[in-house]
């Protein structure tokens, strides 16, 4: 039998490897191959490792979550 609370953490770590995929191509292409000033690309850094930031709590907090179970 498929135990379900496995399925779950294989389904959680595809969906934080999609988001941080994301974020990097997204994010991190735009601060090092933009051909905008670089106050523009420091913006757009701060906001990117904020999003960072969020995610790494976030997958903390989901993790933490689902091995209590």
């Amino acid at each position: 039998m498929w135990n379900m609370n496995k399925g779950i953490k294989w389904i959680g770590y595809i969906v934080f490897i999609i988001l941080f995929a994301l974020v990097t191509f997204f994010g991190l292409g735009p601060v090092l191959m933009a051909d905008g000033t670089l106050q523009e690309r420091l913006l757009t850094l701060v906001i990117v490792i904020i999003i960072y930031i969020i995610l790494i709590y976030a997958l903390r907090y989901w993790l933490k979550r689902i091995n209590k179970k």
